[in-house]
């Protein structure tokens, strides 16, 4: 069978915010799920015999921002590169996937980037090994007797975050911050995610949440809320942060990826073909490949979760490649709402080899311009 060489066109301002599913199930699965017809029976061909054992922990691993982790179990792909991926979920109240990892509790984490720069402030080395989105997904959804438009309008409210120290949280204090309000001039409440969050946004417990698809659309079937701001697409990051702001990837610590090379390149092998697979994808495909559990629940339909992807599925890097110009944006954000300073050293915060040799060896040309130890 002829080799066919594979393409992969990634617009450099075309990352969309992918958004987020609310509701944090599954506790365990293991990676080696069979892949659906639609993989194109790509599952066990060329396994490697030494299957590779790793723990990776995301940060709700039902949200739609997150679907990657779960999808490459359900296609086989961690399978198809020798590695047995447990994966687990945080939990609300638990321990979070980012603690999870830095203490050892498991080898990997689905997270946003910006961790590894707080965590590098705390003098704990820990880099993205690959890299899913561009944007961070996220809407600030406010009741609609808020009165809330911009950051503008945060002075004196509740806002709702996932939890205190969160990505949602850092990005609350930026918009704020950008828009002249100091954090001490709002309140910032940690209401989870999914059904949590809706409550407390019903209940007048806060004037607005941070959060991602497709509670949004919960939301607003409900009438419960509008965005006021929006950072689910290039446009709305752009305007609210200043550019394209990686979020998802998959992140671990310095010291466990140089003792665990072959372990790391085989997840991020198994993530760059679910990527690629996601790019060539209808959102329906998608959503047919998934858990039924993680796109038909409490808080929302099947049609919506597509619905939901329909609309921001650009958000995904289909090579995950760490895009030029996305880790200075970060820690811009970060020094802003004084998590970081000049002493970050954003070289050590990331790494584009991985996804280089996965994209290599599978014969994807990559399109992305990557960033260089500056950021």
């Amino acid at each position: 069978m002829p080799v066919v060489k594979k393409t992969l066109v990634l617009a450099a301002t075309g990352a969309l915010a992918l958004t987020a599913l609310s509701a944090c199930s599954s506790s365990k699965s293991s990676g080696s799920g069979t892949a659906p017809a639609a993989a194109g029976g790509s599952t066990a061909a060329g396994t490697p015999k030494d299957v590779k054992h790793v723990s990776l922990m995301v940060g709700g691993i039902d949200k739609q921002i997150y679907l990657p982790y779960k999808l490459a179990d359900q296609l086989g792909f961690y399978k198809k590169y020798g590695v047995d991926v447990t994966l687990s979920t945080e939990q609300d109240g638990g321990v979070g996937a980012e603690e999870a990892m830095i203490s050892g509790q498991v080898d990997m984490t689905g997270a946003w980037y910006n961790h590894t720069i707080e965590f590098q402030m705390n003098h704990k080395a820990v880099e993205s090994v690959v890299q899913l989105s561009g944007a961070p997904g996220e809407r600030e959804m406010c009741a609609t007797n808020s009165g809330v438009h911009s950051g503008a309008d945060y002075a004196g409210k509740s806002m709702g975050v996932t939890d205190l120290g969160s990505g949602t949280d850092t990005l609350t204090q930026l918009i704020a911050t950008k828009a002249g309000v100091a954090k001490d001039k709002f309140n910032r409440t940690g209401v989870g995610a999914g059904s949590t969050a809706i409550a407390a946004l019903k209940k007048g417990a806060i004037a607005c949440v941070m959060t991602t698809q497709p509670t949004v659309t919960a939301i607003q079937k409900q009438n419960l809320g509008y965005s006021a701001v929006d950072l689910a697409t290039v446009d709305g990051a752009t305007k609210a942060l200043g550019g394209a702001w990686p979020a998802a990837g998959v992140l671990a610590r310095t010291d466990w990826v140089n003792s665990h090379k072959e372990e790391t390149q085989r997840v991020v092998n198994a993530l760059v073909d679910t990527m690629h697979w996601i790019n060539t994808h209808s959102p329906q495909e998608i959503a047919d490949a998934l858990p039924a559990q993680y796109t038909n629940n409490n808080i929302i339909t099947k049609a919506d979760y597509v619905a939901a992807l329909t609309q921001d599925k650009g958000q995904f890097l289909p090579d995950g490649i760490m895009p030029a110009g996305g880790p200075k944006i970060v820690l811009d954000t970060e020094k802003l709402v004084g998590k970081a300073d000049d002493s970050v050293k954003l070289g050590d915060t990331f790494t584009n080899e991985f996804a280089m040799n996965a994209n290599k060896q599978e014969g994807y040309t990559v399109s992305t311009t990557p960033a260089d130890s500056n950021g």
